[in-house]
């Protein structure tokens, strides 16, 4: 039973490290979509053409 005093403040040493690096990343701008619009002009708009009158 000892044990959940080391377990407990180190589940929360992880989260709190989780969550910084997560907000670390937002703020790097490191979930950019690069490739979207590069793909994007290669994609088929043959769907946006049947929707036309």
């Amino acid at each position: 039973m000892e044990v959940i005093y080391l377990l407990v403040p180190l589940s929360l040493l992880f989260l709190a490290a989780a969550v910084w690096v997560f907000f670390w990343a937002v703020k790097h701008n490191q979930f950019d979509d690069m490739d979207g619009p590069s793909r994007r002009i290669l994609k088929d708009d043959r769907d946006e053409r049947s929707r036309r009158p």
